[in-house]
């Protein structure tokens, strides 16, 4: 049976974090700051060394890659959107919708894995979509439920059909896909990754069912959740929008559980929301709000998790 955790996770340390306008095009929950870039980045590289500080307190593996100055790179912080890792020794690059976020594909990443003992089969590479402009941004727009074969996406411009379906032929999944809207200003928008708005754990299952706006596809992703054993823990648009939606369940080397969740969403949920995560797992709350405002993306998107076999 394939696990849904792992205990290794790979991160990257920022070297030059800040606003992205291109991922501002359809990211709605980044947003500008006053400050300089300097001292943005000083905070953001805090916010990330306290973080992978909590998660090693609780013996999780952390392998920390350093982002390179050149060329500079303003989203490295989240590597969970250009490569997916499997438990079958495959790696999977993905095609991006910014074209300054595919500087963040670096080979030399794959070979510190492999100097690290991860066997790496295959690498698979979509990348060849972007030349027709079609996407599909790793763990961002693919919710993987790894021990049922069950990859959930809602549908944006940075999640299409095509490679979407490709990558359920090619990896062995089945795919539940939907739409999934916002309302920015006054007006509906598609959310752009479904880790914002959902979470897979072992056991159970954190999802905005108030954002899917056709009651059949509502009604497709609930009955996929029931028949697949997962309790589902509704959030509200209101908690989707303080990143509640964005977590990720990992295991330390004990095979301890634990849900990840930024400090803004965890103050977001009510007591009964978290009484039943703690049920399956202990809570660890990294505070990244610089993170969080700048980049638009919080603690999921900061985790690439390593599922490959050692060798």
């Amino acid at each position: 049976m394939t696990n849904q955790t792992t205990s290794h996770i790979l991160m990257v340390r920022p070297a030059n974090f800040g606003f992205n306008a291109e991922t501002a095009e359809n990211n709605f929950y980044q947003q500008k700051d006053d400050r300089n870039s300097t001292e943005i980045n000083i905070l953001a590289r805090k916010e990330f060394d306290a973080f992978v500080g909590l998660l090693e307190e609780k013996g999780i593996d952390v392998l920390v890659v350093e982002d390179t100055d050149l060329p500079k790179k303003t989203d490295a912080v989240f590597p969970n959107n250009w490569f997916s890792t499997h438990q079958d020794g495959r790696l999977v690059l993905y095609p991006m919708f910014s074209p300054t976020r595919r500087l963040e594909r670096r080979k030399d990443i794959i070979e510190i894995l492999i100097k690290k003992g991860f066997r790496i089969s295959e690498i698979v590479d979509l990348t060849f979509f972007e030349q027709d402009n079609q996407f599909l941004e790793g763990t961002g727009s693919l919710i993987l439920d790894r021990i049922n074969k069950v990859a959930y996406a809602c549908r944006s411009q940075r999640t299409h059909q095509i490679p979407l379906g490709y990558f359920g032929k090619l990896m062995g999944f089945e795919i539940v896909d939907f739409d999934s809207t916002q309302v920015i200003n006054g007006a509906v928008s598609p959310i752009y990754h479904t880790n914002v708005m959902m979470h897979i754990g072992t056991e159970i299952s954190v999802v905005c069912l108030d954002s899917i706006p056709l009651a059949s596809e509502k009604l497709k992703v609930q009955q996929y959740l029931e028949k697949t054993g997962k309790k589902m823990i509704p959030i509200t648009a209101k908690q989707k929008f303080q990143f509640a939606g964005n977590m990720l369940e990992i295991q330390n080397n004990k095979g301890e559980k634990f849900t990840v969740m930024s400090d803004s969403a965890f103050q977001s949920l009510g007591d009964v929301q978290i009484n039943t995560i703690r049920r399956y797992s202990e809570i660890i709350i990294p505070k990244i709000p610089t993170i969080e405002k700048i980049g638009g993306g919080s603690v999921r998107c900061m985790m690439a998790e390593i599922f490959l076999p050692l060798m």
